[in-house]
């Protein structure tokens, strides 16, 4: 079996293909709609039926640890980049308390101090940044995007 002639035939099915696949692999349909799941599990599985499955001894003991250990709900970016995969993203952390945060809008700086609970602004308490950011703008936006705290530039303004 030629993994990676097989992955990239898997990779070029629907989802909906993926699905029947893993149905008629596994014997039993499965609720996700995750294409990179659906192929790595349908993949894993043509792969055991044809090189092996695990041992029974094997099963128990990875049976055994597995019920030992804390393990995780998300893979951690090796696994990831085991898949060729870019790792998830993280959001960064709002800035400490008592943090100010400054931008430049319409020629106006804009000062924002962040507390425990949200941030303030002119003497007034909101939320969010992005409650703050809608009704400095009158519209709706990423508040972490228009303070610049989401790694990307804001938008600059029409002139």
């Amino acid at each position: 079996m030629n993994i990676r002639a097989e992955a990239e035939r898997l990779k070029g099915l629907t989802v909906g293909r993926l699905r029947d696949e893993y149905e008629r692999l596994w014997g039993e349909p499965t609720r996700s709609n995750n294409k990179t799941f659906l192929v790595k599990r349908v993949l894993w599985r043509m792969q055991a039926a044809a090189e092996g499955d695990l041992s029974q001894r094997a099963r128990a003991r990875a049976e055994q640890i597995a019920w030992d250990l804390d393990l995780r709900v998300r893979p951690d970016a090796g696994v990831h980049r085991a898949f060729g995969e870019s790792t998830v993203r993280v959001r960064p952390a709002m800035p400490a308390p008592g943090a100010v945060i400054r931008r430049v809008y319409k020629g106006r700086t804009l000062e924002v101090t962040v507390l425990r609970s949200g941030v303030s602004f002119e003497g007034r308490v909101y939320s969010s940044l992005s409650a703050l950011a809608k009704e400095i703008t009158g519209s709706n936006w990423n508040g972490r995007l228009f303070f610049g705290l989401s790694g990307a530039e804001p938008r600059k303004e029409r002139p």
